[in-house]
């Protein structure tokens, strides 16, 4: 399947500019997921991307991106803490119910995972929450800082090293993870969970997996990642990872309440996805469509042009009518396909037409009738054709009304 990467800027808990990677598959996603990284590691790293594309293989779509003042976002790390880790997540999941669909699936690794158990609760439209490696506290990663009391107390801050980087590590970092109390946000947590972790990892021990998987309520699952580091930096050990959590998370990200796939039946709601400068969403109750505009015009070519909805509405209207009336009076159609374009013609060259002047829209239609059919059978089909409900509103008068939302 075509991973289809767009980068993405939305503003965080300091309203610094995050930058993330929004990753999708060729069709309409089947749910949103969001992915929070390691600590101190980016949305780039080996197991976010890895994970999101596995995902991407099997139809879900991803937001992965940087927290403040880490990877391309913008901000400085050393105003940071904990509690606005999980509000840039919590920023992430309000850019994607704006601009796409709800995150149906919270996915944290290491310190990410701490985050996103802590962020669920504030994000209702997620009904399924995973986490790879991650500690049962968030104040575990204070022994990745090393010995930084003495520079702590005398300045108010220290320098790290982590993974070849320099770090600035304020006092109020340590505080906040201190009074976290993850055991309260498990505990609370009313969605599914799907806990990874390696009896192998030595950055984050398998016991506090155990801690998580006792403090949370069912739904709830574990699985063991056997010989996998704690970064998954073997490819085979972050596939295993997704489709895994793919098969899991199926069952739970159809539970949440979407507005936007919630509106009556009958009605048809177009948005902007944001992807590029014409690319729309389309959602008919559960059902969802693509439009775009080819990249001639300034378009990602990644849906049906509006004229090509239109051709696609009729001819499923005439294919649909045809069906019906053969079924009525037991004729041997066995399939009907319709093949339809559109095109403008000069007034002058069309003699049935009202319109004498300027240019007039003509959309030819060619129907194949397959099956034991007779010659007056088949001539009635195409009388019965131009008789399907939406050819006869094209030649009928139509009146559109138009209004601004108060939203």
């Amino acid at each position: 399947m075509t991973v289809r990467t767009h980068p993405v800027h939305f503003p965080g808990s300091f309203g610094s500019p995050l930058a993330a990677r929004l990753d999708l598959p060729a069709g309409i996603p089947v749910a949103y997921a969001l992915f929070a990284h390691c600590f101190t590691c980016s949305k780039n790293s080996l197991a976010a991307a890895r994970i999101s594309a596995a995902l991407v293989e099997h139809g879900f779509g991803v937001l992965r991106f940087d927290f403040t003042g880490l990877g391309d976002s913008a901000g400085d790390f050393a105003n940071t803490n904990f509690s606005s880790n999980v509000a840039d997540l919590v920023a992430a999941a309000d850019w994607l119910r704006a601009h796409h669909s709800p995150p149906r699936v919270l996915i944290g690794h290491s310190l990410g995972g701490a985050a996103v158990l802590a962020a669920a609760r504030e994000i209702e439209d997620a009904g399924a929450v995973a986490t790879i490696g991650a500690p049962f506290h968030p104040a575990h990663v204070q022994h990745l800082l090393g010995d930084i009391n003495p520079d702590m107390e005398a300045r108010g801050e220290a320098e790290v090293t982590l993974q070849d980087r320099k770090f600035r590590v304020r006092k109020q970092f340590l505080e906040d993870l201190a009074k976290q109390d993850n055991a309260e946000h498990i505990g609370r947590l009313r969605k599914a969970l799907l806990i990874f972790h390696s009896p192998r990892d030595t950055v984050v021990d398998i016991a506090n997996a155990a801690h998580i998987f006792a403090a949370a309520k069912h739904p709830k699952s574990f699985v063991s990642l056997d010989s996998a580091d704690h970064l998954l930096t073997a490819r085979a050990d972050a596939q295993y990872v997704a489709a895994v959590l793919a098969a899991w998370a199926s069952r739970y990200v159809g539970q949440a309440t979407d507005t936007v796939q919630s509106n009556p039946q009958g009605s048809v709601i177009v948005r902007e996805t944001g992807e590029g400068r014409y690319t729309q969403d389309i959602v008919a109750g559960s059902h969802h469509l693509r439009a775009d505009e080819p990249a001639a015009v300034g378009g990602n070519d990644s849906g049906f042009t509006p004229y090509e909805l239109l051709l696609a509405g009729l001819g499923a209207c005439t294919s649909m009518t045809l069906r019906m009336y053969a079924e009525q009076k037991k004729w041997p159609l066995e399939r009907v396909t319709v093949e339809l374009s559109h095109n403008k013609i000069d007034a002058a060259d069309c003699p049935d037409c009202e319109t004498q002047e300027g240019k007039v829209d003509q959309i030819k239609r060619k129907i194949t009738l397959q099956g034991d059919l007779d010659t007056e059978q088949r001539a009635r089909l195409i009388e019965i054709a131009n008789r399907c409900p939406l050819h006869r509103t094209l030649h009928s008068e139509v009146l559109v009304r138009t209004s601004l939302s108060d939203q």
